[in-house]
Parts: structure tokens; C-alpha cells; sequence
């Protein structure tokens, strides 16, 4: 396979904007799949929702992988086929873990946005997950078939909310129900899709009624683009025509650097401009070997190695998803260099353990395809390795490791019990299996009530994973009532004079530390800061590790209600110590005991998860759903109305969620809908802190 001729993409965007309906075309136009299925609607579900749960419910809860390939429709420049390893990602950001680990390893992605919704707040969290890894994208605007689509709008938007420069490259003609295809800015082209489900794309001149119009479209995308080519700058302002070459490789550069995100527009569900979209993923975003990929050493991390797509250069690659089926465990992995063997032995760089790659397959959803070797630029998947999510393989021991991903903290609990003791191994044995393929589900039990817990990102998140138990795993599981994670942070500076004195038999203990708690700011991604400024040895510096590690060590609970502390700064200045007396023990109890006292006196507070919340309901309804926020302690922060839609922006804190999904649709008649994601942090007015702090004090 020619390196060049590979393209690594996912596929983002919020919920219901078309992402696996878009998947399910370019499987259908690519030869992949004989048969379009529809997401909801009877028949068999989209391909890529390959689960029960996905298909009953119509959402997507696990990336699905498959590869195709295309020979291009319009495009000239194809001679022949390109190889797409595509990536269909979930839209709830329940799931974002999914989305995370997918932008991780891939070379491109194209950013879908609804025609009428917009720039949602999904969006915006998909946007800065690209960002995060540096993901060159297209945007593709779909649903223009809907009412109230408008494509200026969406990109406005996308300028003003994502910061990017997005540009139509395409002209819509119509929208809603009169869309009927579009005007490429490029070749000036009119396209229409026509044949059964649009397999025919048809190329003719644009008609004389949209010319001036095109021509006006044409002009604002060669001004946006001349900001990335001193040669089109020239040419425009000499007022030159520019020639079709020059603006592909203009588009591409400005793509691969990620200043600039060109704008096509469709509806996927009507089968029109999905294989021009396809054409320029091929033709714009980077190949393997366009992209860099930088590893840390793993005796040094300040040393960086720079891995090549090169398939004679030694292994490197990263498993990245893992999935438990009846089989074993299936791992994901992404080839950053060389090439693998079925049957060949390689290394995991974090526990120094060779293991054999007994099978290696290429996915197709959740149909397989074995296959013998794989190359630099691949994405597969290996049968019967024991690994975690995020680690890096190699052909030798302490090569390189690469950088893992980022992976948010969960923020909802719920208690589960088996039905019956038989089910308590089956269980244990599920929720081992789910926190090892994803590293957002945590499980833990709790000492004082004797619970399982579960932790994740938010109720669908957990109601998920307990209907996933009672189908794969056949148990009978009670949940309990959902709790919300609180933190404990301090309110004002205080300066700390401790001294730790305790004699008994032989040599005794003696620690004396001085300094200040500060509080931060504990939205930002510092929770715990610890600074040393001892001087003259007043105390060895083999005895401030200690310290640092009992401050850490304290901020599992705090002292209001035993939540986890967050937001503190140490400075730790003064202190003096004892020639027999003083340990690295004593220090470490000392900093415990300081920590502990101190905090109480910084007017500590409890902090709670506050919720952004994006709502629409008929406008008929907007006070009652408005009425109801502000009655959840919510904030409104804007609200919009477009054809009859209300588009309410609030801040609510998660405890007042719970069960909103119903109380919506009852208040709305079934119409409202709401997607969150957590947005910080912030203290809880005086009476809930009492409440809160009342309600653990009675557990205890």
C-alpha cells in the first residue's frame, strides 16, 4: 500500500447531526455495503451502530472502524484508488472518551454540523479535542434539506465560536425542501446528484441566474485564501485569474497547517454531496507521512524521538481502544512505524513484557478480516495481547513511548448491588472488563457503606453500562440513587507555623514547617500546587519530599464532608529540624497534621459540577422550560428563537439534573430536547454547603 495513498479520518460532531448516516453513505458510494440502512427506522441499523443498544436507541455509544476505498468521482487527479481508514465517532459527550482516543491516533477528521442547529455545544468540544492533537479538518454542513437551513449562518457561527477560518468552498443552491445541490467554488461547476440514491453526480454549467452569485461566493473565498499565498495575493490584486492548481494547493497547505477549514455543505440522508466531500478528504487532508509524530524516550521524557512512516524503520504503535468479545481481547492499535507480523513477538513499553500478535485483523464495524502483516500508517486491530488502553508498543525494549491521551474526570456516581449473590462474580467480572476498555468508567467501593460504585460522565453514560450488564452479562442489577462528585477548596490565604513533637522510649519525632495555603483557581487543569522556598537549610532538602507527599497525600479528603480537596498552592518558607529527632516519617505526619488544620481555618467551601446545558422546546414552551431552570438554580445565558424553535443556553449545577431528561419532555409535550457537558467548578450557595455537610455527617 502507498503511504501516500492512505488517509486516517474520524468523522465528529454533536449529537444528531447526521455523523453515522454520513458513515453509512461513504460505505454505500465507496462498494462497501450493497444496502443503505438507516440509523432509525427499522430494517437492520446503520453498520457502523453495530451494537443492540445503538440500534434500539438510534445514537452511536462506541467508535466503529472500518476501511474503504475510493477512486474518486469528480477528480481528475485520482488515478487510482485511495485506502480511507475511517473512524465514526458519538455525538453524546457521555461518551467523549470515544471521540478522544479516535482524534488520538488519526490523520484528519471532518467536523459535521447541522444545517439549522448549528454550532452546538458538542461542537465545541469536538473542536477543542482536534485542536488538542492538532487534527487538520473539513467541516461538512449536513441536513441542508431541512427547514431552516442556512449555510452562512453555520459558518458565521463557526468563526465566531470555534475561532477558525471557515470558508464555503461550495455554494448551496436552495435550502429545506428546495435544496437541489450546489455550485463548487473551485471548478465553477454546477453538481447535482441524481440515479438511484444519488449515485450519479452530475457536473454542468452553472445557470445564468446563479452566476453573479456564484461569482460573489467564489470571490470571498479567494480573498479568505490569498492570506495563505503570497502568489494568489498577487494575482488577485493584479486581478488575474487564478487557476484551479493553485487553489487545491493553497486549500491543502492551509488545511495541514490548521489555520483554515474549508466549508462544504449536504444532506446525507437525501444522498447528495457526500462524494465530493469524499474527493476532498482525499485530495486535502494529510497522509501518514504528512504528519508528525513526536515520542518521548523512556528512560529520559525530555528526550524526544521523531517517528517516520517508514516501514523499514522498527516498530512503533499505540493501543489505542479496547474491546472484550467472546473471543478475547481486541486491541486497536494505530501503526506509527514499521510493519507487524501476524505471530511475531513485540514489547509493551510500560511493563517491559514481550507478548506475540497471534492474529491481526482489519475491522469492519464488528465484521473481521484477517490479514498477515500491517504497515506505518494502518489502523487494525490485534487478537489476544493484554494491555491497557494508551500504551505504546515497539520491536525492542525502552524505545520510545508515545504521548498518551487526555482523559477527563468523571462526574456522577451511582451505587449498583446485584440481584443475587450467583450475580456478584458476574459482576465484578463486567465492571472489570468495562473499566478497562474505558478509561472514563471508574469503580470503587466504598468503605463506609460497603457499595460498589460506579463513576462516569453522566447518567446516559451509566445507564449504559447497567443495561450492558443485564444483556451481555444476564444479571439482575439495582442502582441506586445517582450522587454528584463535590470538592472541597479553601476560601482565603493562611499562614502555617506547625511543629510535630511526640518522645517516647528512644528517639522521638520532631518536624517544624512554616509557609502559606493559598487557594487557586480550580477550574483551570492545576489542582494542587507545592512550592519550596527554604533557604540555608532550614530544613534538608532529603525531608521537603516528604512534605510535598503529605500534603498530597491529605487532599483525598477534606474537612467539611470528606470530598477531595482541589485548588490549593503550598508555599512552604520556613521550618527547623532535630539532628536525632527528625525522619522523612516525622515530616511527612507533620505536613498531614498542618494540611489538616490549616485548611480548616481558610473558610473552606464545597464546589459542584456546574452543567452547560443547550435546550430546544417550541417557543410556545420557553417560559415554563426558562421558569424551570432558574427553579434548578440554574443561569440562563442566552436564548434564541429560529422558526419557532427556542435555543436556550443555561448553567444549571449537576445535582439538579437528575431525571430532567423526563421533566423536560412532560413540560414540553415530548418536544424538548437537551444535551450538557460540564463546563467548572463553583462553590455552592451557603444553604446547600449545610445541607450537604449535614447529609454526610448523618451517613456517618
Amino acid at each position: 500500500m502507498e503511504l501516500a495513498k492512505v488517509r486516517n479520518i474520524g468523522i465528529s460532531a454533536h449529537i444528531d447531526s447526521g455523523k453515522t448516516t454520513l458513515s453509512e453513505r461513504i460505505l454505500f458510494y465507496t462498494g462497501r455495503i450493497h444496502k443503505i440502512e438507516e440509523v432509525k427506522g427499522g430494517g437492520d441499523g446503520a453498520k457502523m451502530d453495530h451494537m443492540e443498544l445503538e440500534q434500539e436507541r438510534g445514537i452511536t455509544i462506541t467508535s466503529a472502524a472500518t476501511s474503504v476505498s475510493w477512486g474518486g468521482v469528480l477528480s481528475n487527479h485520482i488515478k487510482e484508488p485511495y485506502h480511507v481508514n475511517l473512524i465514526d465517532t458519538p455525538g453524546h459527550v457521555d461518551f467523549t472518551i470515544e471521540v478522544e482516543r479516535s482524534l488520538r491516533v488519526l490523520d484528519g477528521a471532518v467536523l459535521v454540523l447541522c444545517a439549522v442547529g448549528g454550532v452546538q455545544s458538542q461542537s465545541l468540544t469536538v473542536d477543542r479535542q482536534m485542536r488538542r492533537y492538532n487534527v487538520p479538518r473539513l467541516a461538512f454542513i449536513n441536513k441542508m434539506d431541512r427547514t431552516g437551513a442556512d449555510a452562512d449562518k453555520v459558518v458565521k457561527a463557526m468563526r465566531e465560536k470555534l475561532n477558525t477560518d471557515a470558508v464555503l468552498v461550495q455554494m448551496p443552491i436552495g435550502a429545506g425542501e428546495t435544496f437541489a445541490g450546489m455550485i463548487d467554488l473551485v471548478t465553477m461547476k454546477k453538481l447535482e446528484f441524481q440515479g438511484d440514491q444519488g449515485t450519479d453526480v452530475i457536473e454542468s454549467e452553472i445557470p445564468a441566474d446563479l452566476l453573479e452569485e456564484a461569482e460573489a461566493y467564489r470571490h470571498a473565498m479567494l480573498e479568505s485564501m490569498s492570506m495563505y499565498n503570497d502568489e494568489m495575493m498577487e494575482l488577485l490584486l493584479s486581478e488575474e485569474p487564478v487557476s484551479e492548481e493553485l487553489i487545491h494547493k493553497v486549500i491543502k497547505d492551509a488545511v495541514q497547517n490548521q489555520g483554515f477549514t474549508p466549508v462544504f455543505v449536504g444532506t446525507a440522508f437525501k444522498n447528495k454531496g457526500v462524494q465530493p466531500l469524499l474527493d476532498a478528504v482525499v485530495r486535502y487532508l494529510p497522509s501518514p507521512e504528512q504528519r508528525e509524530i513526536k515520542a518521548r524516550k523512556v528512560d529520559d521524557e525530555t528526550q524526544r524521538v521523531l517517528l517516520k512512516p517508514d516501514t523499514e524503520a522498527p516498530f512503533v504503535g499505540m493501543a489505542f481502544k479496547i474491546v472484550e468479545d467472546p473471543y478475547g481481547q481486541l486491541t486497536f492499535m494505530r501503526v506509527y512505524q514499521g510493519k507487524i507480523a501476524k505471530g511475531e513477538m513485540y514489547t509493551n513499553q510500560r511493563t517491559g513484557r514481550k507478548e506475540r500478535f497471534s492474529r491481526i485483523v482489519r475491522m469492519h464495524s464488528d465484521e473481521r478480516e484477517e490479514i498477515d502483516t500491517a504497515e506505518a500508517g494502518d489502523i487494525v486491530a490485534i487478537m489476544g495481547i493484554d494491555c491497557a488502553s494508551g500504551e505504546t508498543y515497539a520491536a525492542e525494549r525502552d524505545y520510545c513511548t508515545l504521548e498518551s491521551m487526555f482523559v477527563p474526570e468523571p462526574v456522577i456516581k451511582v451505587s449498583v448491588t446485584p440481584g443475587s449473590r450467583a450475580d456478584a462474580d458476574k459482576m465484578s467480572k463486567a465492571l472489570q472488563r468495562f473499566r478497562k476498555e474505558d478509561p472514563t468508567f471508574q469503580v470503587y467501593n466504598d468503605d463506609e457503606t460497603n457499595e460498589t460504585i460506579i463513576c462516569g460522565m453522566g447518567e446516559l453514560h451509566l445507564e449504559i453500562y447497567i443495561e450492558r450488564m443485564r444483556r451481555e452479562y444476564k444479571i439482575e442489577v439495582n442502582a441506586g440513587a445517582p450522587k454528584v462528585s463535590y470538592r472541597e477548596a479553601p476560601g482565603e490565604k493562611v499562614d502555617f507555623d506547625y511543629k510535630h513533637k511526640k518522645q517516647t522510649g528512644g528517639s522521638g519525632q520532631y518536624a517544624h514547617i512554616k509557609g502559606s495555603l493559598t487557594p487557586i483557581d480550580p477550574e483551570g487543569e492545576t489542582l494542587f500546587e507545592f512550592e519550596d522556598h527554604v533557604v540555608g537549610g532550614r530544613i534538608p532538602k532529603q525531608f521537603i519530599a516528604p512534605v510535598e507527599k503529605g500534603m498530597r497525600d491529605s487532599l483525598v479528603k477534606g474537612p467539611l464532608a470528606d470530598y477531595p480537596v482541589v485548588g490549593v498552592r503550598i508555599d512552604l518558607n520556613d521550618g527547623s529540624y532535630h539532628d536525632v529527632d527528625s525522619s522523612e516519617r516525622a515530616f511527612y505526619i507533620a505536613a498531614q497534621g498542618c494540611f489538616r488544620e490549616t485548611l480548616r481555618k481558610a473558610s473552606p467551601m464545597i464546589l459542584e459540577p456546574i452543567m452547560k446545558c443547550e435546550l430546544e422546546c417550541p417557543e410556545s414552551y420557553q417560559g415554563d422550560v426558562v421558569g424551570d431552570v432558574i427553579r434548578r438554580r440554574g443561569l440562563v445565558v442566552s436564548t434564541d428563537i429560529r422558526d419557532n424553535v427556542s435555543y436556550i443556553i443555561a448553567e444549571v449545577p449537576l445535582a439538579e439534573t437528575f431525571g430532567y431528561a423526563t421533566d423536560l419532555r412532560s413540560m414540553t409535550k415530548g418536544q424538548g430536547t437537551f444535551t450538557m457537558e460540564l463546563m467548572a467548578y463553583r462553590k455552592v450557595p451557603n444553604n446547600v454547603q449545610e445541607e450537604i455537610i449535614a447529609k454526610r455527617a448523618k451517613k456517618d
